[in-house]
């Protein structure tokens, strides 16, 4: 492999220039990843690791119609949208063909972040109004105004919550505050936000959006229930807001029988503004707002003009009619659809099995297993999750934890997963759940009860012990040069690295 750097330096040098809040994946021993190829990557020593994570590369990585499309309008022309050329026009009539038909206004961006940022902008010159509603542990962008909108971020930090921004439960019926016991969830969830606008309201504000992903990504893989959005949507538009369907993870036919996640709600719900991003350059930045006419002519009243350089230029508009002809000619939905059944059956038999899997959720090549120390109380297993993670990668399977606990292992490949590659994902899965559950004294044969088993004094030692080793474990370590030019203080200097 061509390397600029062995990894110690790689390490070095970012450590150097690279701002430390800037993350990599598995921090404690990161992967140099060198080049990859549909659903998998490589390292530089040309080790193979099936990518479970990366929902951007999403028709797969370096995928040639892609490659070639880019390249083709590269050597021709690019320059920025205030020009007249007809990948832009040609692009957004696509788009608008895969939405409702009042969806037909097209602002093109550079990312998700700037999609959401000028939904905002786009929502609050609607009628004047300024106060926005999101869900709990919810994630939109990097930007200010979009940091101050994700609890996910603020909670976290040392920012307070500001007085425009009210906070609804997230929609959650296997953790939240309604379960899947509650006679109508979808009904007391949407009335937490009812509550949430008439509040607003007898305190003078007024109610610009409500903004939501159509699932819950970084909040855990949460799939709303059936209603909500269309309650929702109701209590907001009564209050004079707009529904902003957040769809920069889950959007381009991720969920398999639907374009965009949203739709999977039923055809009686249609949102206002629709943001997507990551997956539609697969890897190439270029994202988009799509609203309605009316919405688009209250933000032109305004008197200022939107101009974004680099949005919608010809060779991002290039890049993105390929991805749709991909999704289209390799019938990537309906790829979905298959590989997403076909793993969900698999985990559904992992969950029967494994103590520790307290719920199997998602749709489609987007799929949670939320993670728990006990049934009953639905503690979550955040200790047993990371461990999980990097003993996957140790097996060549890339996969992240996230949630608000960091307990719930997030599935969303590329969409050319296949069957072949579900399969040995579970069967790496369930080996190490197995040797795990095995150190903690709980049964791996079969789910009997919901009551977890009591551990011995023993077996707590070796199960903390197995924890503490499941970072530094390096028997298996492919980031190690075959060569011998990497030396073991490769693992001090991540250790330094290490936040």
């Amino acid at each position: 492999m061509c390397e600029l750097y062995s990894k110690r330096d790689t390490l070095a040098l970012r450590k150097k220039h690279i701002g430390t809040s800037c993350k990599v994946f598995f921090a404690s021993d990161p992967i140099k990843i060198v080049r990859a190829q549909r659903q998998y990557m490589f390292d530089e020593n040309g080790e193979q690791y099936l990518d479970c994570i990366n929902n951007v590369a999403h028709v797969g990585h370096c995928h040639p119609g892609v490659v070639k499309a880019a390249l083709k309008q590269m050597e021709l022309l690019n320059t920025n949208s205030r020009f007249l050329h007809d990948n832009i026009v040609e692009y957004a009539k696509r788009l608008s063909a895969t939405l409702p038909e009042k969806l037909s206004v097209c602002y093109f961006t550079n990312s998700g972040s700037e999609a959401n940022d000028l939904a905002l902008r786009l929502a609050q010159q609607f009628r004047g109004h300024q106060d926005v509603i999101t869900l709990d542990h919810a994630y939109h962008g990097h930007l200010s105004s979009l940091i101050e909108i994700s609890p996910y971020k603020f909670q976290k930090g040392k920012d307070v919550k500001k007085e425009f921004v009210h906070v609804a439960p997230t929609p959650d019926t296997y953790r939240g505050k309604y379960r899947e016991d509650h006679a109508d969830p979808a009904s007391a969830y949407a009335d937490e936000v009812k509550k949430i606008i008439e509040d607003a309201h007898n305190s003078g504000r007024k109610i610009a959006a409500f903004i939501a992903e159509s699932m819950q990504s970084c909040g855990g893989q949460i799939i709303p229930p059936a209603g909500y959005f269309q309650k929702v949507a109701e209590y907001v538009h009564g209050a004079g807001g707009v529904f902003i369907a957040d769809e920069v993870q889950v959007g381009f036919g991720r969920v398999g029988k639907h374009f965009w996640s949203f739709q999977m709600y039923g055809e009686d719900f249609v949102p206002d503004i629709v943001t997507m991003g990551k997956p539609m350059g697969n890897g190439h930045p270029v994202a988009c707002v799509v609203t309605t006419k009316e919405i688009a002519e209250a933000f032109s009243s305004s008197g200022m003009e939107y101009f974004n350089t680099y949005g919608g230029n010809p060779v991002s508009c290039a890049v993105g009619l390929a991805v749709l002809d991909i999704i289209e000619n390799e019938d990537l939905q309906g790829n979905a659809t298959r590989v997403g059944n076909y793993l969900t059956e698999l985990l559904k038999k992992q969950k029967a099995k494994h103590t520790l899997i307290g719920d199997i959720r998602g749709i489609g090549l987007f799929i949670g297993i939320d993670l728990v120390k006990d049934h009953l109380k639905r503690t979550p297993a955040t200790a047993e999750a990371q461990h999980i993670i990097y003993k996957m990668k140790e097996k060549r399977v890339l996969l992240s934890a996230d949630g608000p606990h960091r307990n719930v292992l997030k599935i969303k490949p590329p969409m050319c997963f296949t069957e072949e590659d579900a399969k040995f994902m579970v069967d790496q899965l369930d080996g190490i759940l197995t040797v795990l559950e095995e150190a903690m004294g709980t049964k791996t044969e079969s789910v009997a009860s919901e009551n977890t088993p009591r551990k011995t004094k023993m077996q707590k030692e070796a199960h903390v012990e197995l924890l503490r080793d499941s970072t530094t474990d390096s028997r298996e370590n492919p980031s190690r040069k075959r060569n011998g030019m990497c030396t073991d203080t490769h693992s001090l200097l991540s250790k330094r690295l290490k936040t």
